[in-house]
């Protein structure tokens, strides 16, 4: 496309060509009607000196006893000024003056108007004098100088007209295109990835509702945009948990560390939480959604602290930190056993990073409430409140080197509130931080105070 072609392709162009040619238009349409009533109201102009006239020389010649005697002197001066005089016997037809004319002019009254004679066309003005028809004559084609003063005036007024009308179409034009311009550089950069600026809300209604518009849609796919990141992130983050266990236990099998029974257990395990995440991304990608579905089903944390301890072992034996749980019998609770095991496995992972070597992690149970602790670094008060939010403490080492990925604590808080629970810290600086996990108790596994189970009946001897 040329640059002429761009050019007439933008919309300031488009209206002021369009605001132009109406302008035009419009101005063609009152330039000719102007013409046509200045002609009127010269013509009549004229008819009227040429009236006032007839009433001059009628008034004249009636004061003379032969009326009309001396007209002959006047005939030089009419002719100069393209006029001429006719005498008409108002008792006989005229082809000067029709039979109503001459009855008209026969009663005294003043006449004018248009006649045509021998295929010329005149304005006159007759006059009864003692009994006679009295008509002056004068050619209805206007010359050049009659008609030149007029015409020129209006010239010049449309020539105004259409010049300020062209600056009111530019201007029209200017402040129409800007809006609807910055909402499509707005949208350009939106699709180039680039959260812009608001777009100005201003100008006409309609200007005003697309600004409106664009703005509420570029602030919802910046959060949608956010959510898929953060969720896409999240995804990654979970998927490296079970590949790690698998890898662990694969290098501890070939190294001769673990049972392959043992091993083959826990990677069938992981194996099975890895497909169950692909199957959720499944279900979400066709249900177009950016979260991860929770199960409330009854399940042991003591056993979930066992899974993910395993996960860990030899990571954890390679960094020389000691892991351990603490904690004997049972500890039911509501939930979903495999994003429990998602949730307790971050909180260890985090644990392991933050504990140097020599250091040691603790999974203790209690009904209801898993805690994991460890001897590490420990957090500043400042840092509690935010050690949830995703990517704070991505880059708080004292040592200077990112840990994680910075969304395991923002996925171990999202998960667990997501089955009914809490999770909270504790921690102090160069002591370590201690993560509670607190889940739903089942309702039968409630003991309410007072009541006592029913004594056996004995037996017989």
């Amino acid at each position: 496309m040329t640059r002429t072609a761009r050019s007439f392709a933008s919309l300031r162009t488009r209206l002021f060509v369009a605001t132009g040619l109406v302008v035009l238009l419009a101005v063609g349409v009152t330039f000719g009607a102007g013409l046509y009533l200045t002609l009127r109201s010269v013509e009549k102009a004229r008819l009227d000196d040429l009236s006032h006239q007839a009433d001059l020389l009628a008034e004249r010649e009636s004061q003379f006893l032969l009326p009309f005697s001396r007209i002959g002197r006047l005939l030089p001066f009419l002719e100069d000024q393209d006029e001429k005089i006719e005498i008409v016997d108002l008792r006989l037809p005229s082809s000067f003056l029709s039979d109503e004319q001459r009855e008209r002019v026969l009663a005294g009254e003043p006449v004018h108007g248009r006649i045509t004679v021998a295929g010329d066309t005149y304005l006159f003005a007759a006059r009864n004098v003692s009994g006679k028809g009295f008509v002056l004559m004068r050619p209805a084609n206007l010359n050049f100088a009659d008609w030149w003063p007029f015409l020129q005036a209006l010239l010049i007024a449309g020539a105004v007209a259409a010049l300020l009308a062209a600056i009111a179409a530019l201007l029209s034009a200017r402040t129409i295109a800007r809006p609807v311009r910055r909402v499509a550089e707005a949208s350009r950069s939106l699709a180039e990835g680039i959260s812009p600026e608001p777009v100005p809300v201003g100008g006409s209604s309609e200007l005003a509702l697309l600004a409106e518009a664009f703005n509420e849609m570029a602030e919802q796919l910046t959060r949608a945009r956010e959510a898929e990141r953060n969720f896409l992130l999240s995804v990654s983050h979970e998927l490296k948990t079970p590949l790690t266990a698998i890898r662990g236990y694969a290098e501890g099998l070939e190294e001769g560390a673990f049972q392959p029974e043992e091993a083959a257990a826990t990677i069938r395990d992981e194996a099975r939480r890895l497909e169950r995440l692909v199957r959720d991304l499944l279900d979400l990608a066709r249900m177009n959604r950016s979260e991860f579905t929770v199960h409330h089903d009854e399940f042991d944390l003591a056993e979930v602290a066992r899974e993910a301890v395993r996960r860990y072992e030899q990571e954890a034996r390679a960094e020389g930190i000691e892991l351990e749980i603490d904690g004997d019998g049972p500890a039911p609770v509501e939930g979903d056993h495999d994003r429990a095991v998602q949730v307790v496995s971050n909180l260890v992972e985090n644990a392991l990073r933050w504990t140097p070597s020599g250091g040691s992690v603790w999974v203790r149970i209690a009904p209801g409430t898993l805690a994991v602790e460890d001897t590490g670094r420990g957090l500043p008060p400042e840092d509690l409140e935010h050690a949830f939010q995703r990517f704070y403490l991505y880059d708080r080492n004292p040592d200077g080197k990112r840990i994680g990925s910075g969304l395991g604590l923002a996925i171990v808080k999202e998960l667990t509130e997501k089955m009914g629970g809490s999770v909270s810290v504790e921690s102090s600086l160069g002591e370590g931080s201690r993560f509670t996990v607190r889940l739903p108790v089942p309702r039968s596994r409630i003991r309410i105070p007072g009541r006592r189970r029913a004594a056996s009946p004995a037996r017989g001897r």
